[in-house]
């Protein structure tokens, strides 16, 4: 029994202020959640564009663009890819060299090849220097826009490298298989920014023509010819 006149506790009275903390825990919930998800959507839409423009940068076009050549697959067997200097030309312009390994002869390959770059765009370029030095097999060069390309299709080298500094000897197989291990052509690709490449600039002449009277004119046997004798 209760005693008269004490007052009991309303227990409904808390009620509400409960709800009250509950909706706002409820509330602030709420808002964490849709944060968290703003930030997961913006580091997810950041990264993929971030993942694309690295991988722009680590690679260069020229060489996408050289995968999309026109050549059959036994034309490009193997490639190899070699990249120096910057692509802004800051110091050096950028130097692209790919190496390839056909399975057929290198008249073959360089027909096949030389088609594949007309149609890509590039043109002809006859130009002195083109080899530099005399070599081996079929050496073209080509312009398109702002590069050049020098293409160099020759036999493979079947020689085996020197080991540990010693001369390297030739095999001596059967006929078969020395035919076998050196059948193919070895295919080099040099692509450069056409500022870089020394042939697009006026090229020096030793044409007298041009140059003038000569400035070191030939001189005579003797140097002080003869001498005047002074009057005594």
């Amino acid at each position: 029994m209760r005693p008269a006149g004490q007052d009991v506790p309303d227990d409904d009275g808390a009620a509400p202020g409960a709800r009250s903390e509950l909706r706002r825990q409820l509330r602030e919930r709420r808002r964490l959640r849709a944060a968290v998800l703003a930030l997961v959507s913006v580091v997810l839409l950041g990264a993929v564009p971030l993942f694309f423009g690295i991988r722009t940068l680590s690679r260069d076009p020229v060489f996408d663009n050289l995968d999309q050549l026109n050549v059959p697959g036994w034309a490009a067997a193997k490639t190899v890819d070699e990249v120096s200097g910057s692509r802004w030309c800051l110091l050096d312009c950028r130097l692209r060299e790919r190496t390839v390994t056909s399975e057929k002869s290198p008249e073959e390959t360089a027909g096949v090849y030389e088609n594949a770059l007309r149609q890509d765009g590039w043109q002809p370029w006859k130009v002195t220097r083109c080899p530099e030095q005399e070599t081996k097999g079929s050496y073209t060069c080509w312009r398109r826009d702002e590069l050049t390309l020098d293409l160099w299709v020759r036999e493979p080298t079947c020689v085996p490298p020197p080991v540990d500094g010693e001369p390297a000897i030739v095999p001596s197989p059967g006929p078969s298989a020395a035919a076998a291990e050196c059948a193919g052509s070895l295919v080099s690709v040099k692509v450069r920014n056409a500022i870089d490449d020394e042939r697009t600039k006026p090229q020096p002449s030793t044409d007298p023509s041009l140059t003038g009277e000569d400035p070191f004119p030939t001189v005579s046997a003797d140097p002080l010819g003869e001498l005047t004798p002074s009057p005594s």
